[in-house]
């Protein structure tokens, strides 16, 4: 198997990838470290001649907006890297697995749980590598900088991961961030910061030639939008029920469960969002964690439907102030959704920032309130 950076060339050379200097410096980066990593293995140069080495190969921390091409370098890095202790794992999943790995070490440990946790971790992986990392909740702040510390500067793990901020925006005005600065140090230590924050969104060309907004309901508009999800995520049609889902924070001690979510696109039920009783918190979360929101079964609302309609205006807004990219399958157009009812006079503005939601100049912006 040909390694990280021929394969990247041959892409370029193909066709399937535009020349890009900032792309093309992160696989120069993840080529290196893809030789350090395999020269260091038991059956590398290194490893024949002096065992393993003490010291771990520094890690990468790549970001930049939506687009750039993070994961597809992370999707090369990984697949072109022939060493057996690795591991890629979407961050809120690691997440997710760490929590429920410290509730059962409590069990048996007394003292600090995240020394065992790490050891446990990086008992087969010497590379461990993330798409998006993304702090949203004080529980995961909490504990990351001691867990990395751990995994880093005490078992030898070298970390590689994405993210759409630089490190010094991570968990930006979160509660009791003073604890995770220490975080943002050991990146600022122990990893190579390489940012792909230019002007291109090259998943644009991926969704160029697709409408964001089907209607009626029915199967056609439903494999639409399914098409759209498996474009922006790369995740293979035919493995559609193995997409993962997730539990999104909201606040201290609420989650939403996210049927679908991957690599920044989450699906949702009208039904979930809007029938169920949530407020503007819910969304500010989703409108943070996700650039694109894939949003199926909007119905017709009337007189009846007031609450629902209120809440998909509060929605809405999220969304557009946040830059959030929309895909939705709908009873009807923006303008036929909600003509009648209290507020649905107000409710025109919701239909105009859901048609500019449709444009080509919308869909080029950035994530994020204050891009």
């Amino acid at each position: 198997m040909s390694g990280m950076l021929a394969r990247y060339e041959k892409l370029i050379a193909s066709g399937e990838l535009r020349a890009d200097p900032d792309q093309r410096r992160a696989a120069i980066r993840l080529d290196t470290l893809q030789k350090e990593l395999e020269a260091d293995a038991p059956g590398g140069l290194l490893g024949q001649l002096f065992g393993r080495k003490k010291e771990r190969p520094q890690g990468v921390y790549m970001w930049g907006g939506v687009g750039r091409g993070k994961s597809m370098l992370m999707d090369l890095f990984h697949s072109t890297l022939t060493i057996n202790e690795k591991r890629r794992t979407h961050f809120h999943a690691f997440m997710q697995d760490v929590h429920a790995a410290m509730r059962e070490a409590r069990k048996s440990v007394s003292g600090d749980p995240i020394p065992p946790v790490a050891e446990a971790i990086a008992q087969d992986v010497r590379c461990l590598a993330f798409d998006e990392m993304v702090v949203n909740n004080s529980a995961d702040a909490m504990i990351m900088s001691r867990l990395f510390s751990q995994l880093i500067c005490e078992q030898g793990v070298t970390i590689v991961t994405t993210s759409n901020r630089p490190p010094h925006d991570l968990y930006k005005d979160g509660l009791n961030r003073e604890h995770f600065l220490p975080f943002i140090d050991l990146i600022d230590g122990e990893m190579d910061v390489l940012p792909l924050n230019g002007p291109t969104d090259y998943r644009l060309d991926r969704i160029g030639d697709l409408a964001t907004w089907h209607t009626p309901l029915g199967d056609e508009a439903t494999e639409k939008v399914r098409e759209a999800f498996f474009r922006l995520t790369d995740f293979a049609p035919e493995d559609a029920e193995h997409v993962p889902s997730e539990e999104l924070a909201i606040g201290a001690k609420r989650t939403m469960h996210v049927p679908k979510s991957l690599k920044g696109v989450g699906v949702f039920s009208f039904k979930r969002l809007c029938a169920e009783a949530r407020g503007a918190p819910d969304y500010l979360a989703i409108a943070q964690a996700f650039h694109t929101v894939i949003i199926v079964g909007i119905p017709l609302m009337g007189p009846d439907s007031r609450n629902e309609a209120a809440r998909f205006v509060t929605l809405i807004d999220a969304l557009y102030e946040h830059r959030v990219k929309l895909f939705a399958t709908a009873a009807a157009a923006p303008d036929q959704l909600y003509t009648a009812g209290d507020g649905s006079f107000e409710f025109q503005r919701t239909v105009s920032r859901l048609n500019e939601m449709q444009s080509d100049e919308y869909l080029a912006l950035g994530h994020g309130a204050d891009y």
